[in-house]
């Protein structure tokens, strides 16, 4: 410390020499020496250098002053804070100095002050820095206002909370002000006032404006004042929106003032209005959207009828006037621009924020922005192509299919397309006939922008360009050998026609080859690595052009021989090439595999060269991945491309890559391995092969199952393509296939991949890996008594037990034996329950396949089960003879319904056994049994208990399915049934008939939805509940059901999330409060997470939002939900969310600081402790939100939060783990 304040007081004193060098350097080594993280200085040393450099703000030489400035910064976080109060003191002191260059300095370094404040600074240095707004009332001269409102604005935007707060009525005059400067300073300072002052300041501030507007002002000031509301709405949000009503008719007034700036800042506030308050904007939108239509077309100075020839004849002329003589009208008089570019502005405001009127805008703004794609100005051009690409990308929010799909899945009727996608789909040919002009425009700016649009038509409505890609050819061209255009020009060409390809069929293409491959080529031949980069992408694409996979040379074909040696030279040299960028190598690599895989025939004797290469790159580190990518596709290509001269090598490499760590690596291997041993098994020798083999078992894991899925693959396709390779099979891989047959985590794909590898081993008939050598491995571990077999989890048994199935269908002849095996292993009372629960699981799952044949001896056995008083025999029973139903319809079927009726005790598990004969049944084999089932059904829909009931539901749901155009009537009219329990299951089973793929009930199901959800009105609180998890069901499976009715049902659902006090019972003698409301509300709320997901656009979000803020206050489960719904809005409607933000923070807080009582129960604690997180995690998400901590409320709570070091630890913990990415708070 004494070394430190010894050479400071060095600097201090060279600081006061006559010679300005001396003072320069010193200041400069003190600047240096105040940089240093670990400089500290002593209370005297702290008083003497912010002294000093006060003094040399003054000081004659303008370096010294500058650099005096520089230093003031990172002072502020050096000295303490009765130094940072004399700084902001002696500068603002200053500020009112009648020296002007003084005033500049000061204001510069006052400035730089503010930035560096902490914000927990005391009140002190506030009321120092409060001094300007006090010297706004005494300036003695106008030009020191400007330096006072800049110091002023720097200080407003860097606090929060202002301690005391700044009276408004100091800066409302400068609004007058005769200077520009000012005036637009001061508005500068309001809009930072804005979102920390109370309500009361606020509307007086408003109230100010609007009064001074009614006054019909100047238009001077009329300007000024309307560009401080827009200002201030813009900082202020939601709290403009309750002034609104008087507002717009003022500012709507304005417009029909002859003055283009003030027409400028009316539509700008407009915007501001629209994007921040977008609901109480509501009633005036029609209005605006009328103004803006009106002057986005307003040019006054030009014509733009008559053809696009005669027009360029009149420029012509005109600009031969314009030589003749300057003195007349030129553009840079013209400020109307500024207008049409505002008002366009406004209307891409409304689309992106008016999501729920998206299908009247197809009727009305779209029209009007296609009609504005010739604008001459290249501004509001580039706008209007930005308005329109938004109304693009809001058709994909709005749809349910958000990416780029294949054109040909929307042709063939596979989705259902969206309304406003097939609006959109109209518009194109009026599209492509405006824009296709325009892609050979002279400005770049506009060339861009129509490929930017045309690249988010392709995406919204994939396939909608293919008749027009004659009229689109030229353009693309125009672009790409337009010597003229930037590389950002050639990169925007090249990325539109990537998108072109990918989204439309190849066919379309194959006319223009002649013309669009050479342009290409000449751009994978470009010196900018990122032109080439996506010139290699497209030719990758123009391959599948020339040749699409599987199609053979045949006459009348494509041919295309004539442009392979161009394409494989160009591409031929970037892949040799080793000095080029990373992403160019690993695109010539693909590029040139695809060429191989579609053209391999054609190439020749330089197909081994190629093949050289990829084997190179393949032992390469940096480009291995891509080249093992390279090398599955080569292999699987329909031209059977020769690769023995490389396989050996290949495969060695390859096997060595299994034991990499990289997963990517190690799945791309995999899948490579797979197609060549089944494409290319003739050339593999059996020692690769045993390579390959060694480095399998560690891969065959349930850590990483869908590693093991892929490797299994492999291993089927190496026992059926090389039979020499199954000893070593059995050997090193059956161990760890087991393993995972019994792990509780198989299922799915990995499952599928093990019946398919155990059916090959016994299809090959090799002697060591027998039918009864698999047989018995799979069925030991369930022989071993109680302690040892209840390890097993129920998913093992229903693994093994498919298994068995998949092994007794591939052995025919063995099928048999096996059965009465199993047979008897379940009579036999002295077998252990694991072994007869996995025999009744089997008996069900050979059952299914019709293996068991007409055994009259299995029903017995079943029935016998049913009276075990195991409960996993039960179940196991009731799965078995399920699973034989659906095998054998006409054997077993009668069986369960006749003993549905007979045994009401087993009544639950027989109902099991048939929803699974319903679910698993092609619907031609159900139809003889239709009826019988349907009014069996129906006798019991009124049974006692719920779970069966349930099942009834289930069951009527499903068969409905099989014949829906004359069940679904007939389960409407069940709706008028006297009892509750009656509709409730029909109600149920609705639910049950909504499945999330295409079906042929989904017609009739959108005629009667309506119909079904009036359940939500009804007077018994059940049925209201389980409509509900109806509706939840529609709105998470087909959104479209439901979308045409949220106007008439969302009322009901909303209702149903109060709570209701008459459904709040007291138990005694406990006194325990029990809430009979309690599942409906959190039906109903799950209802609105779903809705969030698949209808945001149906949504009132204010509405929705105040609905939510009263689940934050409801019981556990529920404000579990909502801090899930809170922290998904943040993410999806912002804006809404910082309108409601000072009153949804309360209860987040009241959560986040509540603690349990002392005494309570283990599970009390980690119920609040998870409430505290999940809040946290709202928290967390409203925190990424823009501009959210100008909320005084937010910001005290985020201070509260980084000081207490218990919160301050679980918002770190929910940021590390899963809370979202909120970045929106330092924790330091």
């Amino acid at each position: 410390m004494s070394n430190v304040s010894y050479h400071i007081s060095n600097l201090l004193e060279k600081m006061t020499s006559t010679d300005k060098d001396f003072r320069f350097m010193a200041t400069n080594d003190l600047m240096l020496e105040l940089q240093k993280d670990s400089i500290k200085l002593d209370e005297d040393s702290e008083r003497r250098v912010v002294a000093m450099l006060l003094k040399l703000l003054e000081d004659k030489n303008g370096e010294v002053q500058n650099l005096a400035v520089k230093c003031l910064a990172p002072l502020v976080s050096k000295v303490k804070e009765p130094q940072v109060e004399a700084m902001v003191e002696s500068l603002c002191s200053n500020m009112m100095s009648d020296k002007e260059q003084l005033r500049d300095i000061s204001s510069m370094g006052l400035k730089a002050v503010i930035t560096e404040l902490p914000l927990s600074s005391s009140g002190g240095v506030f009321m120092a820095l409060c001094c300007p707004v006090c010297c706004l009332r005494t300036a003695p001269k106008i030009s020191k206002l400007s330096f006072i409102l800049i110091s002023l604005a720097f200080f407003l935007r860097s606090v929060t909370r202002l301690v005391p707060p700044v009276d408004v009525s100091c800066l409302l005059p400068q609004l007058t002000s005769p200077r520009m400067a000012v005036r637009k300073r001061s508005i500068m300072a309001l809009g930072h006032l804005v979102p920390c002052c109370s309500p009361a300041l606020f509307s007086q501030l408003t109230e100010h404006l609007m009064t001074e507007l009614a006054k019909g002002p100047p238009t001077s000031v009329a300007r000024t004042y309307i560009q401080c509301l827009a200002t201030i709405s813009r900082e202020g949000g939601h709290r403009v929106g309750e002034h609104l009503q008087k507002v717009i008719p003022m500012v709507v007034k304005f417009t029909s003032v002859e003055d283009d700036e003030l027409r400028e800042h009316c539509f700008q506030a407009f915007e501001a209005f629209i994007r921040r308050c977008p609901k109480e904007m509501s009633p005036h939108v029609t209005t605006v959207t009328q103004l803006c239509f009106k002057f986005m077309t307003y040019d006054p100075n030009y014509n733009y009828d008559g053809s696009e020839e005669e027009e360029d004849e009149s420029m012509d002329v005109e600009d031969g006037d314009d030589e003749e003589s300057d003195d007349e009208y030129s553009d840079d008089d013209d400020m109307s621009w500024k207008v049409r570019r505002s008002a366009v502005k406004c209307l891409e405001a409304l689309i992106s924020t008016r999501l729920d009127l998206l299908l009247s805008f197809y009727s009305t703004i779209c029209p009007a922005l296609l009609a504005r794609f010739k604008e001459r100005e290249e501004n509001v051009r580039a706008d209007v192509f930005a308005a329109f690409s938004t109304l693009l990308r809001q058709s994909r929010v709005g749809s349910s299919h958000p990416g780029l799909i294949a054109a040909d899945a929307v042709r063939s009727g596979v989705r259902e397309e969206e309304p406003a996608v097939t609006l959109l789909r109209k518009q194109v040919p009026g599209i492509v006939k405006v824009l296709h002009r325009q892609l050979k425009d002279k400005s770049i700016k506009s060339r861009q922008g129509c490929f930017g649009l045309l690249s988010e038509l392709a995406h919204t409505v994939p396939g909608a360009l293919e008749e027009h890609i004659p009229a689109l050819v030229p353009g693309i061209l125009f672009s790409l050998t337009d010597r003229s255009a930037s590389s950002n020009m050639k990169i925007d060409a090249l990325c539109f026609l990537h998108v072109l390809l990918i989204s439309h069929p190849p066919q379309a293409f194959q006319p223009h080859m002649q013309v669009l491959l050479p342009a290409v080529l000449a751009c994978v031949e470009d010196t900018f690595y990122k032109i080439m980069s996506e010139a290699l992408l497209v030719t990758q694409q123009l391959l599948r052009v020339m040749r699409p996979q599987g199609q053979t040379s045949t006459p009348g074909r494509f041919d295309p021989k004539p442009f392979i040696r161009e394409v494989f030279s160009v591409t031929m040299k970037r892949l040799k090439a080793t000095d080029i960028d990373q992403e160019v190598k690993e695109r010539a690599i693909s590029c040139m595999g695809h060429l191989v895989c579609h053209l391999g025939d054609h190439l020749g004797a330089e197909l081994q060269g190629v093949l050289a290469i990829f084997l190179e790159r393949l032992k390469n580190e940096i480009t291995r991945l891509s080249a093992v990518r390279t090398l599955s596709l080569i292999a699987a290509s329909s031209l059977k491309i020769d690769l023995s001269s490389i396989l050996d090598e290949t495969l060695s490499v390859l096997a060595s890559f299994l034991r990499k760590n990289q997963r990517a690596l190690k799945l791309s291997t995999l899948a490579c391995l797979t197609s060549l041993v089944t494409h290319h098994a003739a050339s593999i020798k059996p020692a690769a092969l045993e390579a390959m083999l060694n480095e399998l078992p560690p891969l065959v894991d349930e850590s990483d199952m869908h590693t093991s899925q892929v490797s299994i693959a492999l291993l089927t396709c190496m026992s059926k393509a090389c039979p020499s390779s199954l000893a070593k099979i059995s050997s090193l891989v059956l161990p760890g296939i087991f393993r995972l047959i019994h792990s509780p985590l198989l299922q799915g794909g990995a499952l599928a991949a093990i019946l398919d590898f155990l059916q090959s081993l016994v299809l090959s008939k090799a002697s060591s890996l027998g039918y009864s050598q698999l047989m018995k491995a799979l069925m030991e571990p369930f022989q071993s008594p109680p302690p040892e077999s209840s390890a097993l989890h129920r998913q093992s048994y229903v693994s093994a037990a498919r298994c068995v199935a998949a092994l007794a269908s591939a052995s025919p002849k063995e099928s048999p034996a096996t059965v009465a095996g199993l047979i008897q292993q379940v009579k036999n009372p002295g077998s252990p329950e694991s072994a007869r629960v996995l025999a009744l699981l089997s008996l069900g799952e050979v059952g299914r396949s019709g293996s068991l044949g007409g055994c009259k001896e299995v029903q017995g056995v079943i029935l016998e089960a049913f009276s075990s008083t195991s409960e996993e025999v039960k179940t196991a029973a009731s799965c078995a003879l399920g699973g034989m139903a659906v095998g054998s319809l006409s054997d077993y079927l009668p069986f369960v319904l006749k003993e549905i009726s007979a045994q009401p005790r087993r009544q639950y598990l027989l109902l099991h056994s048939l929803k699974d004969v319903i679910s698993a049944s092609p619907a031609c084999s159900l139809s003889p049994h239709v009826e019988s089932i349907w009014s069996l059904l129906f006798q019991h829909c009124e049974c006692q208990e719920e779970g069966s009931r349930n099942l009834v539901a289930e069951c009527l749901g499903k068969l409905t399915l099989v014949d829906p155009a004359v069940l679904l009537p007939r389960l409407k009219q069940q709706l008028r049934a006297g009892s509750p329990v009656v509709r409730g299951t029909v109600v149920t089973a609705v639910k049950f008939t909504i499945v999330d793929h295409p079906a042929p009930i989904d017609t009739l199901l959108r005629d009667c939805m309506g119909d079904f959800l009036k359940s939500l009105q009804d007077d018994d609180i059940t049925v209201r509940r389980v409509a509900l998890v109806m509706f939840n069901s529609a709105a998470h499976n087909k959104p479209s059901l439901i979308r045409g009715l949220l106007g008439s049902v969302l009322p009901h659902l909303y209702r149903e999330t109060q709570i209701r006090k008459d459904l709040i019972r007291e138990v005694r003698p406990f006194k325990h409060r029990v809430d009979d409301g309690l599942d409906v509300r959190k039906a109903a709320f799950e209802c609105m997470y779903t809705l969030l997901d698949s209808c945001l656009d149906g949504l009132d979000v204010l509405q929705f939002l105040d609905h939510v803020e009263e689940g934050l206050k409801d019981h556990y489960d529920i404000r579990m939900l909502t801090f899930l719904m809170l922290a998904r809005l943040a993410s999806l409607s912002p804006a809404a969310v910082l309108q409601r933000l000072d009153r949804l923070v309360e209860p987040l807080k009241a959560t986040c600081t509540t603690k349990v009582k002392a005494g309570s129960v283990k599970q009390e604690f980690e119920k609040q402790e998870e409430l505290r997180r999940s809040a946290m995690r709202a928290v967390a998400a409203l925190l990424a939100v823009p501009e959210v901590e100008r909320s005084p409320v937010m910001a005290d709570f985020a201070n509260q939060i980084r000081s207490n070091a218990d919160m301050a630890s679980i918002y770190q913990s929910v940021q590390g783990g899963d809370g979202g990415g909120a970045e929106g708070m330092d924790m330091s």
